[in-house]
């Protein structure tokens, strides 16, 4: 069964290239919107969810986080600091990254699945 994860991202060319660089690995389902991320998280059981921060709140990853306990959240925005991780890390996110740094995100979400897996 392949693996799959949800990227929310409302930049087409962000999304784009998030998706490419994360099929490698995953079935990767893009959505725009926070209803249709409800509804891919419980209709695909995705390994992880990507979100950008610079679009959504962190009360959104909070409340994803809440919903879904278990599912590891990696964050995007286009300049991320030290504050901006923080936040998010206490919201309930796995981590932080750069959303052009496709690498980094990757290397996050398999880390971060790799994690959440062992802890099941």
């Amino acid at each position: 069964m392949i693996q799959s994860v949800v990227v929310l991202e409302q930049d087409p060319g962000v999304a784009r290239s998030l998706a490419g660089g994360l099929r490698s690995h995953f079935s990767v389902h893009v959505t725009q919107s926070r209803e249709a991320l409800r509804d891919d998280v419980v209709r695909n059981h995705p390994e992880a969810v990507i979100l950008n921060i610079e679009h959504w709140l962190l009360a959104d990853v909070e409340n994803l986080h809440r919903d879904f306990p278990a599912l590891p959240i990696v964050c995007t925005h286009r300049v991320p600091d030290e504050e901006m991780w923080m936040a998010a890390l206490a919201a309930g996110a796995c981590d932080v990254c750069p959303n052009d740094d496709v690498a980094n995100v990757l290397t996050s979400v398999l880390r971060s699945t790799a994690v959440s897996r062992s802890a099941a």
